[in-house]
């Protein structure tokens, strides 16, 4: 593409923007006969009041709804690719092929790379922790929409924006922890893994706190209509894009940190008495 066009389509683009803009600022809020934004920051957080029925059993929070789909997606998915890509897999790897690889590698060299001792199960931990904290991250940008008990629209949102599930990962991760330092230092091992007792929280929190964010920045700027144009976009984007890759890398690096850290072997200090001529 010649510089006259790429200059041309640039000159558009900033046109568009400019419009967009001055439309959203002549529009205005409209906020009436709608709840506050303290109302809805707040149901962002704690899910009190925009529940959804579940099969007409029981009221749940959308982030459980959202959980469930990326779960039965993510299994589909690598039931597809076992039954149907990887048998044709071959030495030269054609696109698809060199992506997996490459995933897997990277947690595969991840793990082998914090924890050398003790690396199988946990590469496949990280794996599937790290690629479940990616895709359910990315899963808000599809805007799945669905009706609360109350008859309301409301727009899916990450599973790990709720707390539960991010306290339920972060308990997770830690029993992984704990079992590599039982299986390579039985109790010592157990010792070294609950003197960090703080871990299963500060991994928690640190993975609910940059999820929330995100939504709650998106949450205010689509609250207001006069934002709504533009920003969201950008904003919506930019947010879920950081945290996708983040924290799927804080937390599995951390995992298979303290994971090598518990299951690497002690080693007996040897006292030698030397002999005084």
């Amino acid at each position: 593409m010649s510089k006259r066009k790429r200059g041309i389509l640039l000159a558009i683009w900033i046109v568009l923007i400019v419009a967009l803009l001055v439309a959203s600022l002549l529009v205005g809020t409209q906020s009436e006969g709608r709840e506050s934004i303290q109302e809805t920051m707040r149901d962002a957080v704690l899910h009190d009041s925009n529940k959804i029925s579940l099969f007409g059993l029981i009221d749940v929070n959308p982030a459980l709804i959202s959980a469930v789909l990326v779960t039965v997606a993510l299994l589909v998915f690598a039931a597809c690719v076992r039954i149907f890509a990887i048998p044709k897999f071959k030495m030269v790897p054609g696109k698809f092929q060199m992506l997996i690889e490459q995933l897997v590698g990277f947690f595969d060299g991840l793990a082998k790379g914090n924890s050398p001792h003790r690396n199988g199960f946990l590469g496949a931990y990280i794996f599937g922790a790290g690629v479940y904290i990616f895709t359910s991250t990315l899963f808000e940008l599809l805007g799945i929409q669905s009706t609360t008990t109350e008859g309301l629209p409301i727009t899916l949102p990450a599973p790990l924006s709720d707390i539960n599930a991010a306290i339920a990962l972060g308990c997770l991760s830690y029993l992984i922890i704990l079992s590599g330092g039982i299986v390579g230092n039985g109790l010592r091992g157990v010792g070294k893994t609950l003197k960090d007792f703080s871990l299963p929280i500060s991994m928690s929190f640190r993975l609910f706190g940059a999820m929330l964010s995100g939504l709650l920045v998106t949450e205010l700027v689509y609250y207001y209509v006069n934002l709504s144009f533009v920003l969201p976009v950008a904003v919506d984007v930019m947010f879920t894009l950081l945290h996708a890759l983040i924290q799927t890398y804080v937390l599995t690096l951390l995992t298979a940190l303290f994971y090598g850290e518990v299951s690497e072997p002690h080693k007996k200090k040897e006292i030698k008495k030397k002999a005084h001529a």
